[in-house]
């Protein structure tokens, strides 16, 4: 007699999607080192990693994970009435953005070196720009047209890739530059002109628009919620142009399916946005390669190193 087997059903399981958040927000901290504590006691919990800054002016922060764990993290830190209003930023991840997790207390939760300059209360960094939704962005681009400057609020690197249309991007390596960059006075012709500041998520402008009111520009704007709040409104079909740099393995995101590609190969200048850090871990510099240099080139190292090789 024949043995019949009967079908089983397989059971199907979707893997859960990864995501990551992007957040800070300025707020007065007795306890900074409890702090540490307890955002690790977190970040542990939901296995999430990333990297955490905290100091007496607040928090600033990009983790990642299972979209479970971090909407488990974003409850619970909300819960904490300092960051209560915390706009968390939301993007896919792979999973394996960032490979630990790094907590740290520091003296600015972005280092600028100017904490003498800052004065953080219940409400934030006092004496800031005025706040733009991306809508009010461009009405107000619409009603004053080129009176109305862009100000790259990040490292020049960053602006490779991607920028507002004639934006001006300062001439810095790392944010502490902006100090000198500013007092250098190769930008007192625009302290008249309404300056809208920006960048990856908002607050380096926090910083920085208090750093250019002291130094006399009377008219100055940061876009709420930075680039990332204007590109998820506007895509690439307005003032935004090109990819977003982002500061874990990504290294960059798009929004739209037909970004405009403005850096160029660092080997052979044709058209690209991908970053690749230095194979020369004494170097670890970014540097842009296209595909098919990138293809090509078995020890992929900046023009400097690659030179000396040589």
């Amino acid at each position: 007699m024949p043995i019949v087997l009967s079908a089983v059903p397989h059971k199907i399981t979707s893997i859960e999607p990864s995501k990551i958040v992007l957040f800070y927000k300025f707020a007065p901290i007795a306890d900074p080192e409890a702090i540490r504590l307890w955002q690790r006691a977190l970040c542990e919990r939901f296995n999430l990693n990333g990297r955490i800054i905290i100091s007496k002016q607040g928090i600033n922060g990009t983790v990642g994970g299972r979209m479970t764990n971090v909407k488990k993290y974003v409850r619970t830190t909300k819960e904490f009435a300092p960051f209560k209003e915390i706009d968390f930023k939301w993007s896919e991840g792979e999973g394996d953005e960032f490979p630990r997790l790094e907590i740290r207390v520091r003296d600015e939760i972005v280092t600028f070196g100017a904490s003498n300059e800052i004065v953080v209360d219940q409400t934030g960094v006092v004496g800031g720009g005025v706040h733009l939704k991306p809508v009010e962005v461009n009405q107000l681009v619409a009603e004053r047209g080129d009176e109305v400057i862009f100000f790259d609020g990040r490292s020049a690197h960053e602006a490779r890739i991607g920028k507002f249309k004639n934006a001006i991007i300062p001439d810095v390596t790392t944010t502490p530059d902006f100090i000198s960059e500013l007092d250098s006075g190769k930008y007192d012709h625009l302290k008249e002109k309404p300056i809208i500041t920006y960048c990856t998520g908002g607050i380096r402008c926090e910083v920085l628009s208090v750093l250019m009111k002291n130094r006399g520009f009377k008219e100055v704007y940061q876009i709420d919620g930075g680039i990332v709040r204007y590109g998820e409104e506007y895509g690439d079909d307005s003032l935004w142009e090109g990819s977003l740099y982002v500061f874990d393995k990504r290294l960059k995101i798009d929004f739209s399916d037909h970004a405009k590609v403005l850096g160029k190969c660092d080997y052979c200048s044709a058209s690209t946005n991908q970053f690749y850090d230095c194979a020369n871990l004494e170097c670890r510099c970014l540097f842009l390669v296209c595909s098919e240099c990138a293809t090509k080139t078995p020890k992929i190292t900046c023009p400097n190193c690659r030179a000396k090789d040589n």
